[in-house]
């Protein structure tokens, strides 16, 4: 068996990467068949009944909705923009999870069953995370645009509910789809104080939290907001420049956190080709264990101060 560890090892990645880059695939192609079948019908849904997707674990996604972590997850499954219920992904990370823990066992030895099985739950949460943080990236480069378009809407005349509207129109995806959600909290009577609250709930960074003071206080002064918004703009294109930089910068330091535990995993399956048994070994008496698993600790805990470290608020 241990001859077959390092093969193993890759199926089981290559798995995980291509079930993944799958879901992601699925999802991004789901959601662009809606939104063109809502172009093209014109019926402002994303497809009608009978052509709506089958949703899978209907009765596991009603039971999680009710408690908090469920609530908390649709949030974030929202932000993300996959076309995802928090029903099917707590199925899919379950998948996971039994995937990896029968993987470890198999592989390494049962101790390190658990362990993997954790591992997929953070990959789960992780993804969830990149996802959102990738589309609040996408929608921070946005926002010079829309200010600029907001400016010309207002400086022409128009209202900010119509301004709202046609910023949603004329941007692409994420911010034309989020800006469409907020024009159908306004076209139901959702105030523009909350609707945009909620936006900035669901995608948080300071440069969107300025531009929704902005609109909130101008619409409460009723004054016009030409000149702040255009100054907004020239604000927003040089923290973008800057974002851009200090990520740079910050490359080689953000690979080294991932490098890290990545060096230490491929040390055991190492030690474990090169002496046959002697994870189990290891692993068999309790001072072993501790070691492994204050190993891992150790690691995670680099993990964080090197991302730490590496995190500078522009």
């Amino acid at each position: 068996m241990n001859d077959l560890t390092w093969p193993v090892v890759g199926v089981a990645l290559l798995c995980c990467v291509l079930g993944v880059a799958g879901v992601h695939t699925y999802a991004s192609g789901s959601a662009q068949r809606a939104a063109l079948v809502a172009r093209l019908t014109q019926t402002g849904e994303p497809e009608g009944t009978g052509g709506r997707r089958r949703r899978r674990f209907r009765a596991l996604d009603r039971r999680i909705r009710r408690t908090r972590f469920g609530r908390r997850l649709e949030l974030r499954i929202s932000a993300t923009g996959l076309d995802l219920t928090p029903g099917e992904f707590v199925a899919a990370m379950a998948v996971t999870v039994a995937a990896l823990w029968t993987a470890g066992q198999a592989v390494l030895s049962p101790f390190f069953g658990p362990i993997c099985g954790f591992l997929g739950v953070w990959a789960a949460l992780g993804f969830l995370h990149w996802q959102r943080q990738k589309r609040i990236e996408k929608f921070i480069n946005q926002l010079p645009e829309l200010s600029r378009i907001l400016a010309n809407a207002t400086q022409a005349g128009l209202a900010l509910r119509m301004a709202l509207s046609m910023a949603a129109d004329e941007l692409e995806a994420p911010a034309g789809d989020e800006l469409e959600r907020v024009a159908q909290q306004l076209a139901v009577g959702t105030s523009i104080d909350d609707a945009l609250g909620e936006l900035a709930e669901r995608l948080p960074s300071r440069e969107l939290v300025v531009l929704v003071t902005t609109l909130v206080l101008a619409n409460k002064a009723g004054g016009t907001v030409v000149a702040s918004l255009r100054n907004l703009t020239e604000t927003l294109e040089e923290r973008k420049e800057t974002r851009r930089e200090v990520r740079t910068q910050l490359s080689q330091v953000s690979m080294t956190a991932y490098a890290v535990p990545v060096i230490g995993i491929g040390s055991l399956l190492l030690i474990d080709n090169m002496q046959p048994g002697a994870l189990d070994r290891m692993t068999g008496s309790g001072l072993g264990q501790f070691a492994v698993v204050a190993a891992f600790a150790l690691y995670v805990v680099g993990f964080v101060v090197i991302r730490r470290f590496s995190k500078i608020d522009v």
